[in-house]
């Protein structure tokens, strides 16, 4: 649209405006010439101090005055006593009544009220309308004042309007400044960068905008404003910024001025034509509520700009922001000038009755337009919310974003009922209440809002602690780390609670300074108090034991020392019952602090400690049996034991139990009141003890050279050899039986490994006895051929014996299978 013809559609619609308001007012000064004086009543008969006097002189006379007056007293005296006693009965009868009839109540209060208001406004409007006298009409005595009124009210809207046409050339000299500095900005920013820079003109962007027929969504919210991006635009977003707020800044010092001058001039009228008396009272309303509702709409006009697309705060398109500006502008204007001028002049030129009406009247319209307009647009604006959204730099700016899309049409609604509601209680002071209440729930939200962000921000970055505390104690810091998003969302809790309760106390719908002052708001706070250094307390000594344990654990720090098994599993019950002992102090503790009574909860749990150990003797002898084995060090975690008939790994050891894991696979859970042995076999070192039987007819000379060889070959394994502890001992020939002779073998080696050195050993065995010829007894059948009675036996079939012989160069004994020894037997 060409900005000259819209100056002047704007002008010719705020003279019309004038125009009618004018009109209005004269009829107003022209009823008051057929408003007529009400009779007065006749003044009261002048009582007779005289006669009085006369009265108290005669004492005959002043003896039966006394009497009479003694006998009406004692009369009244009865009545009243009757009359409370009737009281008395009735309450005792009826009781106190219940919400629904005091509610029943006000409503019929309320329904009575306003018949008699609209009946009384009825016969006012009549009156007005025939000419006929008006009672309690201020009319006829205010007729000097609403002429005052009407000059200045002409004066204000006169010079208002010159003033805004005035305004529109700093308003055009802003925008273009911003918008020319920051294409300047811009073109530096992406020649910096090696960029190419964008030479389209903003007025052709928006003229495009604006040819496209605007969706419901547009015009609710307007489509998503595109920023060029390159490495250089985050500087140049903040130079942008800054300087549009600038503009924005001193676009509303011009608005608020031509406001003031206008009201000023308004003002030099009244002052000139009436003085400072009460001629003056109805132009000076007037001027007061232009003030401020014209205030209120220039930081509307402020955030939308509907001509002047740098100077707008939001990011809409100017159909939108027009839409949202006329409708917030209309609201500003009826809410303001009701309450504010019309309400409180006609409450002076008619009975309150009338004011009533009116201001009810107003209202409901207001209630029902802004009502109406939510409801419509209660979709779009979702969605645009939701829009933005996504597009928010801080988690918590989304998150409130999304919330606010879900239920923003249901707070206006509840906004404005109330303000429906205060209105009619008190026309008065509902602006000066919506007013205090707004202003104070938009600062403690904002408030919030911008604490929880700035606290997200700083809770977010990793704690670092000292290099020495690192060094020292290497968990610590991971483990304060992870209190960080506990401690926030306790933080985001409070500061949830602190604003609601401060949103609450500006709609008086709780008293937070009277509940601070109170003893039970004291104690609240004491008591919360107490509960935070309570927990802090104990996850500051949580932290530190954990941290230590954990740090012996691990062997971690300068000393670099190597735990023992035997160390993990006290450490880590030690850590179980540390554990157990601040949860339930802290439990306790709390418990006291919140104001129950925990002596009965300690001889209860006295009680029931005596009973269980009456009722649960196998679990007390679990966990005896277990101190006692931790004492005197009998298993450790990952120690090798054989327990209940089971042998294995121990897994985990708890106060009453131990895990073991056999060698299949299977977890086994054994109770210490069944273990009445324990068998460890990694205790300070092992042994191998082999004891290999050889048959009758080898030598035990040669038998013990070829175990002795094994044992050189074995320490040739670079991986076993660092688990033998000493040289082979061979005590000697332990056996002599009918399948041959035994030869026991005894390797040290360090726990736990002497199954491995076993397995090498015999195998190493196996081969040193096969190349030597050396024969290991087993079970065999004889085969006996039969001879004639002259002693002749037939000649066996020896061509496979004699061909092994030729091959390892001598006999085999019989079932032996004869190997040379490879070079890599070891």
């Amino acid at each position: 649209m060409n900005p000259n013809a819209a100056y002047l559609t704007l002008s010719r619609r705020l003279l019309t405006a004038l125009l009618v308001l004018s009109c209005v007012l004269a009829s107003l000064i022209a009823g008051n010439s057929y408003a007529q004086t009400t009779a007065k009543s006749p003044p009261a008969e002048a009582t007779s101090y005289t006669a009085l006097a006369d009265l108290l002189e005669n004492d005959k006379a002043r003896d039966q005055l006394v009497d009479k007056l003694r006998a009406l007293a004692s009369e009244d005296t009865s009545a009243k006593s009757d009359k409370s006693t009737a009281d008395t009965a009735n309450k005792a009868d009826t009781g106190v009544p219940s919400l629904s009839q005091r509610l029943a109540d006000s409503i019929d209060t309320f329904l009575a009220g306003l018949a008699g208001d609209f009946s009384e406004t009825a016969s006012v409007v009549a009156g007005l309308a025939t000419g006929s006298p008006v009672a309690d009409s201020g009319l006829h005595r205010w007729s000097g004042a609403l002429n005052v009124l009407a000059f200045a009210l002409a004066t204000v809207l006169i010079s208002y309007i010159i003033l805004r046409l005035l305004a529109r050339f700093g308003f055009s000299w802003l925008n273009v400044w911003i918008r020319r500095d920051a294409k300047t900005e811009q073109q530096a920013a992406h020649t910096t960068n090696d960029e190419p820079v964008p030479h389209q003109r903003a007025d052709t962007t928006l003229a495009t905008e604006n040819a496209a027929e605007p969706t419901i969504e547009e015009v609710a919210h307007g489509p998503a404003i595109k920023e060029p991006e390159g490495p250089g635009q985050h500087r140049f977003k903040h130079i942008a910024l800054s300087r549009k707020l600038i503009g924005v800044a001193a676009a509303l010092g011009i608005d608020i001025s031509a406001t003031l001058l206008a009201a000023l001039a308004g003002y030099t009228v009244t002052l000139s034509l009436a003085g400072t008396g009460s001629t003056s009272l109805f132009a000076f309303e007037f001027i007061n509520a232009f003030v401020m509702v014209e205030a209120v709409k220039a930081l509307s006009r402020g955030l939308f700009a509907t001509r002047y697309d740098q100077l707008r705060l939001l990011p809409l398109s100017p159909e939108a922001a027009n839409y949202w500006n006329l409708w917030i502008s209309r609201l500003i204007t009826a809410t303001g000038y009701a309450l504010l001028f019309i309400v409180p002049l006609a409450n002076t030129l008619f009975p309150e009755s009338v004011s009533h009406i009116v201001g009810l009247i107003i209202m409901l319209g207001v209630y029902v337009y802004a009502v109406g307009v939510v409801w419509k647009n209660r979709k779009t604006v979702r969605a645009g919310l939701l829009r933005h959204a996504d597009q928010a730099s801080a988690a918590i700016f989304g998150t409130l974003t999304r919330v606010l899309a879900r239920v923003w049409h249901i707070v206006a609604i509840l906004y404005f009922t109330v303000l429906l509601i205060v209105s009619q209680i008190a026309q008065q002071e509902a602006l000066r209440f919506m007013g205090r209440a707004t202003l104070q729930s938009a600062i403690s939200i904002g408030a919030g809002v911008l604490l929880a962000a700035a606290l997200t921000k700083l809770l977010e970055r990793h704690l670092s602690l000292p290099h020495r505390w690192r060094d020292a104690v290497p968990s610590l810091e991971a483990r304060v780390n992870s209190y960080v998003p506990a401690f926030l969302r306790s933080l985001r809790l409070l500061i949830l609670i602190v604003v609601s309760l401060v949103v609450l106390d500006a709609w008086h719908a709780f008293d937070l300074a009277g509940w601070l002052e109170s003893k039970s708001g004291q104690s609240v706070i004491t008591h919360l108090v107490r509960i935070g250094l309570i927990l802090g307390l104990a996850a500051l000594s949580w932290t530190v034991v954990a941290s230590l344990i954990e740090h012996r654990l691990t062997g971690s720090g300068a000393s670099r020392r190597q735990v023992t098994e035997r160390q993990k599993t006290l450490l880590m019950l030690f850590r179980n019952a540390a554990a157990i002992l601040i949860g339930t102090m802290t439990i306790l503790i709390l418990l006291s602090q919140i104001g129950i009574n925990i002596g009965p909860l300690i001889a209860g749990a006295g009680v029931a400690g005596l009973a269980i150990g009456f009722g649960a003797q196998k679990l007390v002898q679990d966990v005896i049996t277990g101190i006692f084995i931790q004492l005197e060090n009998g298993m450790n975690q990952n120690d090798i034991v054989e327990v209940a008939g089971l042998f294995g790994t121990v897994e985990k050891i708890t106060i009453r139990s131990v895990v073991v894991r056999t060698l299949d696979g299977g977890y086994h859970l054994i109770p210490f009141s069944v273990i009445d042995r324990v068998s460890n076999h990694t205790r300070d070192f092992g042994y191998h003890l082999g004891e290999y039987n050889i048959a009758h007819r080898e030598s035990v000379d040669e038998a013990i050279a070829q175990l002795e060889l094994a044992f050189q070959d074995l320490m040739k394994n670079p991986t076993l050899s660092k688990e033998v502890m000493s040289n082979i001992d061979i005590p000697g020939v332990t056996a002599l039986n009918e399948r041959g002779f035994t030869i026991r073998v005894l390797i040290k080696t360090t726990p736990g490994n002497q199954w491995a050195v076993q397995r090498a050993f015999n195998r190493l065995v196996k081969e040193r006895f096969d190349a030597a010829g050396i024969e290991l007894p087993y079970p065999q059948t004889v085969l006996h051929f039969g001879r004639d009675k002259d002693g002749y036996a037939a000649p066996a079939e020896v061509h496979a014996v004699e061909a092994l012989k030729s091959s390892v160069g001598k006999e085999p004994p019989p079932g032996q299978t004869m190997r040379p020894l490879t070079p890599d037997a070891t």
